[in-house]
């Protein structure tokens, strides 16, 4: 007797191995993390996709199981952080709150925020009200990870705590600390969305293709993360096998950039259309075209220092270089200082930081007509083509080719 209670105490009913218990807690967090992907994320927050009652049951109750998260407070906070990204208001934003914080304390961030009656009434609508959400899921959400813990005792004994506790902070970790952390700090930008998402690989495995937050943040209406060859959306994967089994249906997925020929240099409306869909494209295109002429002009005035024994503070210089590139409004006031420093004694920088801005100004105005918004087009690509730049030339020309 005494055999079998140390026994289950050790080993639960299954009596399995460390590699099985393992495999069973990645399965297991692997389903979590596609539920909040799958339904969160892509269906409930962005309605990219609309799911068939039976995955959207079957999400609501293992999200509940697993993580206690309630759908309104996350859709809310999530669509929150969308609206005042990287500003004051935004819920978890490493730009406000520093990168240490929401990295691990991006959980406790989010628990503060779904507090805020008033961002769940402004961003929580259009989320499940009905009864079982509203008697179960909603009004006793610790339930449902307590009976999870249950669960996992009588399946390994002690050690079904260690996979709870795994399981409880497998979303806090991955998703409110590392894609709301790093995600807005480290890795690449394949657009230049007017905020600090960045793409971080290799971990689609983990989290789904929530690593790859600079696309959904360029298009984020859109089911589909990935749009590079290279990168690895698992969340779209399986949206796609539901779509098949007739589960899912897609509503929007990023555009695909269209470049026609055309006899003339000319900018018309559907040029205009093409640039405007793609903005964060054009944008990160003139980001590289600031990178190159940056590293350029470092470069000769490395020459000149050297030719010239001037003595400067190089690691200041050499960083504001680095920052020419960067969003203005979400830069720090001494860095911005710096670049403004380097740019007024540099003519060419100052061109094409002065034409960025420009640039973006023109699906900024949003109450302006299509055509003053295309005669706005016109007027920066024929100054752009007179600047003597020959970058910013050659990029004034290619935009005559996108169409939408």
């Amino acid at each position: 007797m005494d055999f079998d209670v140390l026994s289950f105490l050790f080993g639960g009913y299954t009596q399995a191995s460390w590699k099985g218990i393992v495999i069973f807690t990645l399965i297991m967090t692997h389903i979590t993390i596609v539920s909040v992907t799958i339904f969160l994320h892509r269906s409930q927050a962005h309605r990219g996709l609309n799911l068939h009652k039976i995955p959207m049951h079957f999400f609501r109750f293992w999200l509940w199981l697993t993580t206690g998260m309630i759908t309104k407070e996350w859709v809310a906070i999530h669509r929150k952080h969308h609206a005042k990204c990287e500003k004051k208001d935004d819920p978890h934003s490493p730009i406000i709150f520093g990168i240490w914080k929401v990295l691990f304390r991006g959980a406790e961030l989010y628990r503060r925020e779904s507090f805020n009656k008033e961002t769940l009434d402004r961003f929580g609508y259009g989320t499940p009200q009905d009864w079982i959400e509203n008697n179960l899921y909603s009004k006793h959400s610790l339930l449902g990870v307590l009976i999870m813990l249950g669960i996992n005792i009588l399946l390994f004994g002690i050690l079904g705590i260690t996979v709870w506790a795994i399981q409880m902070s497998w979303i806090p970790f991955w998703a409110a600390g590392v894609v709301n952390g790093v995600g807005h700090y480290w890795g690449y930008r394949n657009y230049s969305s007017p905020d600090t998402s960045t793409n971080l690989i290799p971990w689609g495995i983990i989290i789904g293709g929530e690593e790859l937050h600079n696309n959904h943040h360029a298009y984020g209406t859109s089911a589909k993360f990935s749009n590079k060859w290279y990168e690895i959306d698992l969340g779209w994967f399986y949206i796609c096998i539901l779509k098949f089994l007739g589960l899912a249906k897609v509503k929007k997925v990023a555009p695909k950039l269209k470049l026609i020929s055309k006899d003339t240099n000319g900018i018309d409306l559907l040029t205009l259309q093409g640039v405007i869909t793609h903005r964060y494209e054009v944008m990160a295109n003139y980001t590289n075209l600031i990178k190159s002429a940056a590293k350029e002009e470092l470069k000769k005035l490395k020459i000149f220092r050297k030719k010239h024994n001037i003595d400067c503070n190089w690691t200041f210089i050499n960083r504001a270089f680095k920052d020419l590139h960067q969003n203005e409004e979400i830069m720090k006031p001494e860095r911005r200082e710096a670049v403004n420093k380097i740019i007024s004694g540099n003519k060419p920088l100052k061109i094409l930081i002065e034409m960025r801005n420009e640039l973006g100004l023109i699906w900024e105005s949003s109450g302006a007509t299509s055509d003053q918004l295309l005669q706005d087009l016109q007027q920066w690509c024929q100054r752009a083509q007179k600047s003597g730049i020959d970058r910013l030339e050659k990029f004034a020309t290619n935009l005559c080719r996108y169409a939408a």
